[in-house]
């Protein structure tokens, strides 16, 4: 009889791993539509969570007045512009064919005098330039038609996904208040879960998960901003066609880390070759002052957010982006952050092991 209990024990345990391996399978697969929407209210949640108490202190300390005030703020600030880029791309998905066309049956005039003159680049770009204006009107247009295909084709495809886009914009905003008006409670299951799995390491991790996501909120996430605002409004000012269009497309380069630049520098392009050389100077200007924002406000808006390396928030951003998506932007730089402060820790204490016992 005692020799069967250690197998009567090791099945046991075999069941009972896989039963409650197969029930968090089960879980997950039930829940998968609504992971991503859970993933990003609780980014937005936590990295306005302070805003929200701020808003509570000013609101006699009613939780769900400082949820409807939040909510509201979400639905402007958020959910509503970014709605309306996706609507503006949908919308502009045969213009920009049609303007890439028309673009391409366009004369390119030879460049400037002072193209040649630009300290590094202006040999190369002046020679690049010169190519493409001796090229003939159907050799350019043969050049770009293929890319104005392929252009509307892929926004065309993703406006096919407008629906599930809206509903999942509408699941992120009822987690989103459900976390709002539960958020303590959320937090601290989650630090006990964590107190859990790992000790006091695992709520510090917690805590350090949120500093990062409120690092890359500021830093990627207002930096795009004012990029896509501050280039839409030169686009407007110097007459650039489909400037709404143009606007959202920097947002959505500025949020995958490359930026407004190349936007900008086609409509430095086509105002010169418009026949506006004013113009086209005033917005190489206007390029130049807009791009360097990526070079000052990130970088103090990340520090302000976690006392991190910039080089382990930059990595975890495009990193997370080319692995997950969007959503990657704010679960790389958390995965890298709490990996490297885990990893540190433990380095640490092994260090002060070795002391100790020589000390001994």
């Amino acid at each position: 009889m005692p020799a069967s209990e250690p197998r009567n024990d090791l099945t046991r345990t075999t069941l009972a791993v896989g039963f409650t391996g197969g029930l968090i399978i089960a879980a997950f697969w039930i829940m998968q539509p609504f992971i991503a929407a859970f993933i990003w209210a609780t980014m937005i949640v936590v990295s306005t969570w302070p805003l929200m108490r701020a808003a509570q202190r000013l609101l006699w300390g009613r939780r769900g007045l400082a949820v409807i005030v939040m909510t509201s703020a979400l639905l402007l600030v958020v959910i509503v512009p970014l709605a309306l880029a996706v609507l503006t791309l949908a919308e502009h998905a045969g213009d920009v064919g049609e303007w890439l066309k028309t673009f391409a049956r366009a004369s390119v005039p030879p460049p400037p005098g002072w193209v040649e003159g630009l300290p590094l680049i202006g040999p190369k770009l002046a020679a690049e330039w010169q190519a493409i204006a001796t090229l003939g009107t159907e050799d350019l247009r043969a050049s770009v038609a293929p890319y104005a295909r392929d252009a509307a084709r892929w926004i065309l495809g993703k406006a096919g996904t407008l629906a599930a886009f809206f509903l999942h914009l509408l699941l992120t905003v009822i987690i989103a208040v459900m976390l709002y008006y539960k958020g303590e409670e959320a937090a601290a299951g989650v630090r006990a879960f964590a107190r859990r799995l790992a000790g006091p390491r695992g709520e510090q991790a917690v805590t350090l998960a949120g500093q990062a996501i409120r690092a890359v909120a500021l830093g990627v996430v207002v930096t795009a901003v004012v990029q896509a605002v501050l280039g839409g409004i030169g686009l407007a000012v110097a007459g650039v066609p489909l400037a709404s269009f143009l606007t959202a497309l920097m947002f959505v380069l500025a949020i995958a880390q490359i930026g407004a630049g190349p936007v900008l520098v086609l409509a430095v392009a086509w105002l010169y070759w418009s026949g506006s050389p004013v113009w086209g100077t005033a917005m190489l200007v206007w390029t130049l002052i807009v791009g360097s924002l990526d070079n000052i406000m990130r970088p103090l808006l990340i520090k302000r957010g976690a006392d991190l390396p910039l080089v382990l928030i930059f990595a975890g951003v495009i990193g997370g982006l080319l692995a997950f998506g969007l959503v990657g932007l704010f679960v790389g730089p958390v995965v890298l952050a709490v990996a490297y402060t885990q990893l540190a820790a433990w380095v640490s204490e092994g260090a002060g092991e070795r002391e100790d016992s020589s000390a001994t």
